[in-house]
């Protein structure tokens, strides 16, 4: 049952965010990272999903805690994260929401405590894929799935970081969270069957 929670997690927050991306006045995937869909009238949507979607992750490494403990911790590590960032928004700019200036001066407390529960998250999701690569190397397309998923989403997440807002960091990043979205899904999938 815990692990059919978080298959839930990836899809419902990565189709969420994809319908704000579509739905919210002035939101530019060119130009705004998905966190910042936290902001505005609409802003407890994102707050929401962030927070939802993190609680069926940290449901879901529950259920793994039993057959794979160490990925469970980190997997477990990226929920709270995911939790911790709808609570701590993060800060608005770049012209959003629509009448917020271009140029953001200062760094907010719950902006600087966002990117650092973001950071812990991801964190423990890099490890917790590349544990998982190595725990299923047998399995060579699931090893080589988990062990893409880590690297991809460690590469652009640093990309980000250091990329000072340019459109191919934002997109590549958007692109690394479908893709690890995708792969719990897979690995909750997979561990409820025997196989596993």
């Amino acid at each position: 049952m815990l692990n059919a929670l978080g298959m839930i997690a990836g899809p419902l927050y990565v189709l969420v965010s994809l319908a704000e991306v579509l739905l919210r006045p002035g939101f530019d995937p060119n130009r705004h990272a998905w966190s910042m869909l936290a902001n505005g009238s609409w802003g407890w949507v994102h707050v929401a999903n962030l927070i939802i979607s993190g609680a069926l992750v940290v449901a879901g490494a529950a259920g793994l805690r039993a057959r794979l403990r160490g990925p469970a911790i980190g997997i477990g590590l990226y929920g709270l994260g995911l939790i911790a960032a709808g609570v701590f928004r993060a800060d608005p700019g770049q012209g959003f929401p629509p009448g917020t200036p271009d140029d953001a001066a200062t760094v907010s407390w719950h902006g600087i405590a966002h990117l650092a529960s973001g950071g812990v998250g991801f964190i423990g999701l890099v490890v917790a894929a590349l544990l998982v690569a190595r725990r299923f190397a047998p399995d060579r397309a699931f090893s080589l799935f988990s062990a893409v998923t880590g690297v991809v989403f460690l590469a652009t997440f640093v990309a980000l970081a250091g990329g000072g807002g340019a459109s191919w960091t934002l997109w590549a990043f958007s692109g690394a969270v479908i893709l690890a979205s995708a792969w719990l899904t897979v690995l909750f999938a997979r561990v409820r069957t025997p196989r596993a």
